[in-house]
């Protein structure tokens, strides 16, 4: 895997894009016909993924971040990824993310919201296959937001989307502080955790991207 990752991030050519433009390399996004949010609004996207089926510009496991060239892009996307590796892998892609970020970049992180979750199903008395709230795809099961979407991983025959790690906003900031992100800014709502991760200080201009005053 260390030589794929290598071998296709040296296939793309810097030249087609100004310097200029940002960089956002999308982690786990499955394919570019997901919409990024409004925030990466101009900036070249950039996206790596473990399955070749969704045409990612890298076809690589997240867990080998460390193989590409460091500090090459202003931000890492990751949403509802992180989840689906065990915590001492979770570990090694956080790592990666330090790796390939510049150093004024971020880490854009979303993850469910385990917390909430149970605060939900013992509020409201459920059992584990109840279901807990209707998705675009269908119905969400306290089950499926514990070890990842029964439908999907029956249907695909890849349990690599069987959840192996959960989060609430307490871990989630102390696993990002560990993995050297001492500048974090998050939140929660309607059963997801969004995070915004940095090494250092963020800029007036990312703040200002970002909308949160200063960390």
């Amino acid at each position: 895997m260390q030589r794929l990752c290598q071998g296709l991030q040296a296939d793309l050519d810097p030249t087609e894009v100004s310097a200029d433009v940002k960089k956002v390399l999308n982690v786990g996004g499955n394919n570019k016909a997901i919409a990024l949010p409004d925030i990466y609004s101009g900036w070249e996207h950039v996206l790596l993924d473990i399955d070749p089926k969704g045409n990612p510009d890298v076809v690589c496991d997240a867990r080998e971040l460390t193989t590409l060239p460091p500090s090459e892009y202003d931000s890492v996307y990751c949403s509802h990824n992180l989840e689906h590796y065990y915590r001492h892998d979770a570990v090694k892609v956080l790592l990666g993310f330090r790796h390939v970020l510049k150093p004024t970049g971020f880490a854009y992180i979303r993850v469910p919201d385990m917390g909430e979750m149970m605060q939900i199903v013992v509020k409201q008395n459920l059992d584990i296959d109840d279901v807990l709230y209707q998705s675009q795809a269908g119905p969400i099961s306290v089950q499926d937001m514990i070890y990842g979407w029964g439908v999907e991983i029956e249907r695909s025959g890849n349990d690599f989307f069987a959840h192996k790690l959960g989060f609430t906003l307490k871990s989630l900031g102390a696993i990002l502080k560990r993995c050297g992100f001492p500048h974090i800014y998050a939140g929660s709502g309607r059963l997801e955790i969004a995070a915004f991760a940095f090494t250092q200080k963020p800029d007036p201009e990312t703040k200002a991207l970002l909308g949160f005053p200063d960390l």
